[in-house]
């Protein structure tokens, strides 16, 4: 399949597809500071934790590039601005910390040189981004049987990587192996993006997908004609709880219930050690406009008002496996993914 890329470094600036504005229309945007690409993060003009990470590191580059004073004092800058745009999404403080590491080691070389290695740094990060969806995608795609439809929920595709994608990445190894899967998109309110974004990319690539409204999830899980679910995560706690897309949690139950393996696709930058279960991630709000509102069009009466957690938690006891560029990974996961 060609690999579709959602942001690419040209010129010595950001390109980045606007993913607000898909279906309907293909939008670049050219960002040239730190700040454009934080209020970009932020926005979500850019979205899915391992996309976040690597515009991240792209944004961390263009610090070294723009602005005034001194390089270290623009670095800094630029990790705090970055590092607050959205809380949850590991990939995006595993990004900074990689950028931060890589400018110790740099720093005391020509600005010019400085710049030119931090750009180089987030491209490495970039296609190394790509090449462990790759991974992930050939380690899943054993566990999707030939005939087989799949569940899915938000969107964890090459828009939401640097290219491929991790749960849809599992999808198409299967398919590049030869297999025949239909996917059964969830639409994912209040954002939409498994109807926006999921099943625009599988059109693309002519994978048979379907969209199903979130509520009628357990209906088809229930039926049989759903063999797995496969979701991608924003933060992996040490022992396997994840943290992904409002109402993932809910699924797994759904699928637990129903005998439905459910697994769980994403790099290891995803998986935060330092927190030993899933009750320390952090959990982002975001405006409740975005619930009462469909592009800008309001469906709720004038002057309710409405909550909006952007994530929830699985329990690992609801996770079937999950799968990493390091292989397919099984409980107990506070054993299997240090290891």
């Amino acid at each position: 399949m060609e690999l579709f890329r959602p942001l690419y470094w040209e010129s010595g600036a950001l390109r980045m597809l606007d993913q607000r504005r898909l279906p309907r229309e293909e939008v670049w945007l050219t960002l040239t500071t730190p700040d454009e690409v934080a209020d970009a993060i932020r926005a979500m003009v850019v979205r899915g934790a391992p996309a976040i990470g690597a515009a991240a590191g792209f944004g961390m580059a263009l610090a070294l590039s723009t602005g005034e004073g001194p390089a270290g004092e623009r670095f800094a800058r630029a990790a705090a601005r970055i590092r607050a745009a959205r809380p949850t999404a590991r990939d995006l403080f595993s990004a900074v910390e990689r950028m931060e590491q890589a400018f110790a080691r740099e720093e005391t070389g020509a600005p010019g040189a400085l710049a030119d290695a931090m750009a180089a740094e987030a491209r490495a990060l970039s296609e190394e981004g790509i090449e462990a969806c790759r991974a992930i995608g050939r380690h899943g795609a054993a566990l999707l049987s030939s005939g087989t439809t799949v569940l899915t929920h938000c969107n964890a595709g090459a828009l939401a990587t640097s290219g491929y994608g991790t749960a849809l990445g599992v999808i198409r190894g299967a398919v590049e192996a030869g297999k025949t899967i239909r996917v059964l998109a969830d639409e994912t309110r209040p954002f939409l993006q498994g109807a926006r974004l999921t099943a625009w990319e599988l059109q693309r690539d002519g994978i048979p997908v379907e969209i199903i409204t979130d509520g009628m999830a357990g209906h088809f899980l229930a039926s049989g004609e759903i063999s797995a679910v496969v979701v991608g995560a924003d933060r992996i706690a040490a022992n396997g709880d994840t943290a992904n897309k409002i109402g993932t949690y809910g699924l797994s139950v759904l699928a637990r219930e129903n005998s439905i393996p459910f697994y769980v696709a994403a790099p290891t930058t995803t998986i935060d050690f330092s927190l030993p279960d899933g009750s320390g991630i952090p959990i982002e709000r975001r405006a409740s406009s975005e619930v009462v509102e469909i592009a800008g069009v309001p469906i709720a009466p004038e002057g309710v008002g409405a909550r909006h957690p952007a994530f929830d938690v699985t329990p690992n006891r609801y996770i079937t496996a999950i799968v990493t560029e390091r292989g397919v990974h099984r409980a107990p996961y506070g054993e299997t993914l240090p290891r």
